[in-house]
């Protein structure tokens, strides 16, 4: 079995790299998905996609996004990213995509995060995209190798229904996500654990700024499931305010900018605050009820199943894992480093657009536009692969206490390389990764190799930096 390009992940990122390749040529598409079509961070993403007003925006766009970053962006592809929403605007207004409106988000200078669904703009725009899109679609099915030899990527191997394929391909674009699932508390879809990135360092693929981690600053955390509800940065940017019991506005202690202070500095100051004893709150008091359930209706129905009687009643919230900066370094074309057919897009990718800490809601810009520059250069180089056949890994992929190692990783990420890192805290974390590497199955141990790269880099870079804090 082989197709023209795989696309592993159905976020924005894959959908829109297979829109252009579907518009523009006969290439034959193949999406693979972990679990159902739907199950992918940008799904659940509810702010919106930043996207420069007009051409007078851009410049500042770029020095927000390189600020919130502190200035550990890759400058040259900030500017592409920046450039590129005024053509994205005009794409998806052409192709029937309606927003409803534009929004500030915090570390923004002025409103220029479109959203659309009211809170629920991924999901909105991942239905539009899916409802048009042409390629083959392999779902339920986990990617478990990547067939590369002489920095050519054949396929992939993948178990599908307990049974080992591989399918083979011209082009691979890895549109994977985040890592989530390494992290105890974290607002992603339940499919995002770092595997992919995992199998890339096995294979020796470059990642770079993996200690860079951001904790989103205000998640409901109190709900049964794994995947904890997100309170998009717009209530903030909108006007709702962090308070303490006492109803105090702390964050102006931390940053002037208080609420609106990038989400590095406010997810440290709510995590400070609470260790000193004290519970935090999102008071959305000032909304009308009318206009709250209307403008954010996922948050309104949730949190009301929850008992909480929003907008009159103070959301409970604490910071929770939410976007990985670091990746698997990419060109400007979105293609793998030293790789001739291999492409990342998206939060799987490091661009350097993000830096240290993303600036809210830039990474749905980023999954359209490094998601089409990857689909832009397949076309253009027309690389097809020899029909070499691989041998099927049998290595074992599920190990009997796998779930127990994943969860205590879990815990240990969350206290050890979470907000706030220290050397010893650190070093017990990777000391962790090293013991119990060996013991698990071959899906696990690429999650521990992610995690072991993160720790890595967070032990070797000394200073803080964006949300990479180090209280040593």
């Amino acid at each position: 079995m082989k197709f023209d390009v795989i696309i592993i992940g159905s976020g924005i990122a894959g959908l829109w790299a297979a829109k252009y390749i579907n518009d523009n040529s006969k290439l034959s598409t193949l999406i693979i998905t972990k679990k159902e079509v739907w199950d992918a961070n940008s799904f659940y993403a509810q702010g919106g996609v930043t996207m420069a007003l007009d051409k007078n925006d851009v410049p500042l766009h770029i020095e927000d996004t390189i600020k919130a970053g502190s200035f550990h962006n890759n400058r040259k592809m900030v500017e592409i990213l920046s450039k590129s929403s005024l053509k994205l605007k005009e794409d998806l207004k052409n192709y029937g995509f309606k927003f409803e409106g534009v929004t500030r988000e915090a570390a923004h200078s002025v409103p220029r995060v479109y959203h659309a669904g009211g809170d629920a703009t991924g999901r909105e725009i991942h239905k539009f995209l899916i409802k048009k899109d042409k390629s083959y679609l392999l779902d339920n099915a986990v990617v478990f190798d990547l067939l590369i030899e002489d920095n050519v990527c054949y396929g992939v191997s993948v178990l599908k229904e307990n049974k080992k394929y591989n399918i083979y391909a011209n082009n691979v674009i890895l549109a994977s996500g985040g890592i989530g699932a390494l992290y105890k508390y974290d607002t992603n879809a339940r499919t995002i654990s770092g595997d992919i990135q995992g199998i890339a360092i096995e294979k020796g693929v470059e990642v770079n700024d993996m200690e860079f981690t951001q904790f989103h600053p205000t998640v409901f955390i109190e709900s049964k499931f794994s995947q904890k509800l997100l309170l998009t940065e717009a209530l903030r940017g909108e006007g709702a305010h962090v308070v303490d019991e006492n109803n105090e506005r702390f964050l102006f202690e931390y940053d002037e900018r208080g609420e609106l202070a990038s989400r590095d500095i406010v997810s440290r100051a709510i995590f400070m605050h609470q260790q000193k004893g004290h519970k935090v709150f999102l008071d959305v008091s000032m909304f009308d009820e009318e206009y709250f359930k209307n403008r954010f209706p996922t948050i309104y129905n949730k949190l009301r199943d929850y008992d909480i009687n929003v907008p009159y009643e103070k959301i409970p919230i604490s910071p929770a894992f939410h976007y990985f900066m670091g990746g698997i370094v990419v060109d400007v074309n979105a293609r793998v480093k030293n790789f001739k057919n291999l492409y990342a897009a998206g939060e799987v990718a490091n661009t350097g657009v993000h830096g240290a800490n993303r600036l809210a809601s830039n990474s749905t810009l980023e999954c359209f536009v490094f998601g089409r520059k990857a689909a832009r250069d397949i076309l253009k180089n027309k690389f097809k692969t020899d029909n070499k056949i691989f041998d099927i890994n049998n290595e074992e992929l599920i190990k009997k206490d796998d779930k127990i190692f994943k969860n205590k990783l879990r815990e240990i990420m969350w206290n050890n390389v979470g907000i706030i890192r220290n050397k010893r805290g650190l070093e017990e974390a990777l000391s962790f990764v090293e013991e119990n590497i060996g013991k698990v199955g071959r899906l696990t141990r690429m999650r521990f190799l992610t995690a072991r790269e993160i720790i890595k880099a967070a032990l070797e870079r000394k200073e803080s930096l964006g949300a990479h804090y180090r209280k040593d």
